[in-house]
């Protein structure tokens, strides 16, 4: 057995000085690059192959054996910190203090990706060969659609055979979550003077009928996950003037989807929905959510707001393995749970790949003032990273 713990415990210079100058890069959603560069450089430190992709996500590679490859993935951008002036250390400066790193992406998540770099240099630097080949996914735009892991489908090779989604669970596992949709609702009326109302047909009775016969609709029930649930988010309409019946409203709604919930049963419950409360006069689209946008290679890229829910079961090997590993590798009882939010792992579930999470910080700690990070918890969380990548690859396969 190898002495992982020690590893890391006299690597924890080395792994603060990056975590530090992680958080010191402003690696806001389309703006990545300084942080990708990082990340490249940290894995050439180490002896790691590494390369960048078309959309501007960095990998790492450990080869190994034959057995079924692992990916430890984590995204580099972050959301925007807000005032810098309320924050209890600038955002940006990668402070340390109290035993914490603070600043903006510590739990959310460059934690997870300073340890799963390490982990992977680390092991590399060991010369360990773990039982398939160990890669790691430092992915772009996951706040905003997950372009980067999108394109990671379309174009990573070789096969991916289990996923470990590095989000924040304080270092605990995490084997799901809801899926997520945004609907983009446009009702369409007629136009008036606000002197004239029976000249137009206002889009506004229409919409304030369908949102709350929406608010008392049944939504799909969960089982270890919560049950589905709709909130309405954005709304406009096509006028600047305050004296003028728009023609047409728009109202975004963010609908949290249990796994049985797919983006078609979300879809035909608010068009039923609207054949029973638009008014004569008025006709409703239904789509998804749809945007282009540019990644910080220049290259353009859709950005689509479906996520579907996945879940994992609790007999799972995969899972059973992941559990046993951490516990063994902490010495401690890690419990097993689901996120409250969505993450990149719901993309690749879709397409049939086995994912768990695992990464240190607190959830609570995502998008939030004085975001911070435990540097015990970075530490421990890097021992986790690098006993699964020794461990996964050999796990039994789920029956399919």
């Amino acid at each position: 057995m190898h002495d992982l713990s020690g590893m890391v415990r006299d690597a924890q210079p080395d792994i603060l000085a990056f975590a530090r100058r992680a958080l010191q890069a402003r690696s806001l959603s389309g703006d990545e690059r300084e942080l990708a560069d990082l990340v490249l450089e940290e894995l050439g430190r180490y002896g790691c192959e590494a390369w960048r992709d078309g959309v501007g996500n960095v990998f790492g590679r450990l080869r190994g054996g034959e057995a079924p490859t692992t990916m430890l993935h984590a995204h580099m951008d972050v959301v925007d910190p807000g005032d810098a002036s309320r924050w209890r250390h600038p955002p940006f400066s990668g402070a340390l203090e109290g035993g914490y790193l603070w600043g903006r992406g510590a739990s959310d998540t460059k934690g997870s990706l300073v340890a799963q770099v390490s982990a992977l240099g680390l092991l590399q630097r060991a010369g360990l060969r773990p039982p398939g080949d160990v890669f790691v996914a430092a992915v772009v735009g996951e706040e905003t659609g997950g372009y980067g892991t999108r394109y990671l489908m379309r174009t990573f090779e070789p096969p991916i055979g289990l996923v470990i989604i590095g989000e924040p669970s304080a270092n605990t596992l995490r084997r799901g979550h809801r899926g997520r949709y945004e609907f983009v609702i446009t009702f369409h009326g007629r136009s008036a003077h606000a002197s004239n109302p029976a000249w137009g047909r206002n889009p506004h009775y229409s919409m304030a009928r369908f949102l709350l016969a929406l608010r008392e609709a049944p939504m799909v029930a969960g089982d270890t996950l919560p049950a589905s649930s709709v909130v309405p988010t954005l709304s406009y309409v096509d006028q600047t003037s305050s004296n003028v019946i728009p023609a047409r409203l728009t109202v975004h709604l963010d609908w949290r989807a249990a796994p049985a919930d797919t983006a078609e049963t979300a879809r035909a419950k608010i068009e039923a929905l609207l054949a029973t409360t638009l008014e004569e006069g008025i006709t409703a689209d239904v789509e998804i959510r749809r945007r282009p946008a540019k990644s910080y290679t220049g290259m353009e890229v859709e950005i689509l707001h479906h996520l579907q829910g996945f879940c994992r079961p609790l007999d799972d090997p995969l899972l059973k393995t992941a559990h046993e590993t951490l516990e063994e590798a902490f010495m401690r009882p890690v419990p097993i749970d689901v996120w409250t939010f969505c993450t990149d792992g719901g993309i690749l579930a879709a397409e049939g790949i086995p994912c768990l999470g695992f990464g240190p910080g607190d959830e609570g700690m995502a998008h939030v003032l004085d975001e911070r990070l435990g540097v015990e918890q970075l530490m421990e969380a890097t021992v986790g990273y690098m006993a699964l990548a020794m461990r996964m690859g050999e796990a039994p396969r789920p029956q399919t």
